[in-house]
């Protein structure tokens, strides 16, 4: 099995809705049930948007996207999602999409620093993070809602070169 990463495309939109259909996609996301096309069709164009997604077989198996800040005094900040199918989890796409994330915003967007937040609950991502050098900065809690009741998040982030105060 070979994961192919490429710029995600306007014609990946049903795929994405798709995926994030999913019940641990959801689960693991701010996605909201029963995903609108539109919805994925406009986020395909957002500006300030760099979105990568990994492919099997030509499957969409899952997506990552690099939200960079707008604001000048942020420019070197970039927020990021991501989503794996949920027959997929667990087998390197993660990984290979979050390697491919991180070396364009090391090498080629000049981003200094990555955020996130994740759910406390939710193990594979938090390992997933913290093996490419994200660490927690706080807690959020009743941060979102999910499944019928309040969640907490941590606050993630990776400052290129391990730079910290």
């Amino acid at each position: 099995m070979s994961i192919t990463i490429r710029h995600a495309e306007p014609a990946d939109a049903p795929a994405l809705r798709d995926l994030h259909a999913m019940p641990n996609a959801q689960a693991g996301t701010l996605q909201l049930p029963y995903p609108a096309l539109g919805v994925w069709q406009q986020r395909l164009e957002q500006s300030g948007a760099v979105a990568l997604v990994a492919e099997v077989e030509g499957l969409l198996v899952g997506q990552i996207v690099l939200h960079v800040e707008p604001n000048p005094r942020r420019k070197h900040v970039a927020g990021i999602g991501m989503g794996v199918r949920d027959d997929w989890a667990g087998k390197g796409v993660g990984s290979a999409l979050m390697a491919a994330a991180l070396d364009l915003a090391d090498n080629w967007l000049n981003l200094h620093r990555i955020e996130l937040t994740v759910f406390v609950d939710n193990e594979a991502a938090l390992a997933l993070y913290r093996k490419f050098g994200f660490v927690e900065e706080g807690r959020a809690r009743d941060y979102a809602f999910r499944q019928g009741r309040y969640v907490d998040v941590f606050y993630m982030a990776r400052v290129a070169g391990g730079a910290s105060r």
